[in-house]
């Protein structure tokens, strides 16, 4: 970029209307409570099943969880006639965009601008806000019963535990909708929904402890995640196309199923001593529902369209139109591998005592693709990948441990992965994000004689590269985003005595 005006001059910061006026805030509020309670038994293996089980644990987990959003919004307004310039108080050092060719350009304390020369009344009662407030509930309540294994199958000991969980999932969500076809003082209208369902979730965990400290483990259950609470909202924005007659709408689904999924997991370790070992595990899912956004266009809109009354020559609402909100979708496989490894070097010589490294490695792949027409200007109208999978993964870790001191460096990498996150206004969208490089670091000594004993000093940087956190739009030379969030200190003591 080659900008034609010096924006690194803070004396030429000013505030001003524009055509589309002078700004527009927005003041979300989330309130989320949780209570819940568990209440475990445990009794000891009758006579009859005693060589193969050392005891059972029986219980119940209730979980009752509420969150309510509420978003008032509206314009911040600044006098239209004149320039406003923005106080020295309120500017902060300028900020390097050399990278993008722009050099220094101004920054400042945006609210306190506001609050100084600008007024900012926001409301939640207009018609385009009446769907962005929302309460939803779910009501959670878990059997489970767990037999922990400790036997021996053909010479060989075994342990593990096999269970079961009986989950039953009551969801609900109470909203408003506008609906600009009824009569003014009648267009803000109630909209509730929900859905009960029961999980029955059987696992297996076995490990059998081999000859020459290896160890085999197998597990296979079936699995399930409820959605993100958001996704069940039933609020939603609705309207009928003038021209066509067909209705529209977006929103949430207090409908949705959880994610379910058949899993089977299968590793081996070889220890070598008290640290050292390596292992190979595997796992493979059969994704049986999980909840992606898309358009349904079959989507019967019959009971808001009921009193719906065109103007003069314009169409009768159809019944059915789309509405693009979190939808399950079904099948789909997702399989990895991961290589681990922890080496101590005295192993290799004495002179090394302390030193090791840990290192793991993990590749990922899924048959499973979605679309998202919410982030289609950020990941396109095609297929994508699921969110959140990297195709590989590695981890590294250096340390030093001798004497009361410790040092080490751990280094996490992941290959390109789309993520989720919250765009300009707020709300939730799907970004192609760079793969990334951290490295974190700490030093620490514990004091295990003297006066000190006990004590134990810590000191910890995250992220020490600075490294920047990048997304991008189809391709990489499409870039959206470019933020540098820097090294985070810590500092801690403990004491134990």
């Amino acid at each position: 970029m080659s900008p034609g005006l010096n924006y690194s001059d803070p004396t030429k910061l000013y505030l001003q209307n524009t055509i589309y006026g002078s700004g527009y805030g927005k003041t979300p509020s989330v309130k989320d409570e949780l209570t819940g309670f568990k209440l475990v038994g445990n009794m000891p293996a009758p006579a009859a099943v005693n060589g193969w089980f050392s005891d059972f644990d029986v219980g119940v987990n209730y979980a009752d969880r509420s969150k309510k959003k509420r978003q008032p919004e509206g314009g911040i307004n600044i006098d239209p006639t004149k320039y406003t310039p923005i106080g020295a108080e309120y500017q902060y050092s300028p900020v390097d965009l050399s990278f993008a060719g722009l050099g220094m350009i101004p920054a400042w304390n945006v609210p306190g601008a506001v609050g100084r020369y600008m007024t900012f009344n926001p409301t939640d009662t207009e018609s385009y806000l009446i769907s962005k407030a929302w309460d939803v509930k779910e009501k959670v309540a878990t059997l489970f019963f767990k037999g922990n294994i400790d036997a021996s199958t053909f010479g060989i000991p075994m342990r593990g535990n096999v269970g079961l969980q009986v989950v039953h999932t009551d969801q609900s969500s109470q909203s408003n909708y506008f609906d600009g076809t009824a009569p003014v003082g009648q267009q803000v209208k109630p909209l509730n929904g929900g859905k009960k369902y029961t999980d029955y979730l059987p696992a297996l965990n076995l490990a059998w402890s081999l000859t020459d400290d290896q160890t085999l483990r197998f597990a296979i259950a079936k699995q399930m995640a409820r959605a993100k609470v958001d996704q069940l909202r039933s609020a939603l924005d609705f309207g009928v196309d003038s021209s066509t007659g067909k209705p529209g709408a977006s929103g949430g689904n207090p409908e949705l199923d959880p994610w379910r999924a058949n899993a089977v997991d299968l590793s081996w370790e070889k220890y070598f001593g008290s640290k050292a070992y390596v292992s190979v595990a595997g796992y493979y899912k059969d994704l049986r529902s999980y909840i992606y956004t898309q358009g349904n266009d079959r989507y019967d809109f019959s009971r808001f369209v009921a009193g719906y009354k065109p103007q003069p020559g314009q169409p009768d609402a159809l019944p059915v139109g789309t509405y693009t909100a979190p939808y399950n979708g079904q099948g789909g496989k997702l399989r990895g591998m991961e290589l681990t490894a922890s080496l101590p070097f005295n192993l290799i010589s004495k002179s090394l005592n302390g030193f090791g490294i840990i290192a793991s490695a993990s590749f990922n792949s899924s048959n499973i693709e979605i679309k998202d027409p919410e982030s289609a200007s950020s990941v396109g109208s095609g297929f994508i990948t699921l969110p959140g999978l990297s195709k590989r993964v590695y981890n590294l870790t250096a340390y030093y441990e001798a004497n009361g001191f410790e040092a080490r460096v751990s280094q996490r990498k992941r290959s390109d992965f789309i993520g989720e996150i919250g765009n300009f206004n707020g709300a939730r969208t799907l970004r192609y994000v760079v793969g990334e490089s951290i490295v974190d670091a700490q030093i620490g000594y514990n004091f295990t004689e003297g006066p000190l004993k006990g004590l134990g000093l810590l000191a910890q940087v995250n992220n020490l590269t600075d490294e920047a956190y990048r997304t991008y739009a189809a391709t990489k030379d499409r870039p959206l985003e470019y933020i540098k969030w820097g090294r985070t200190y810590l500092i801690g003591a403990t004491y134990k005595f």
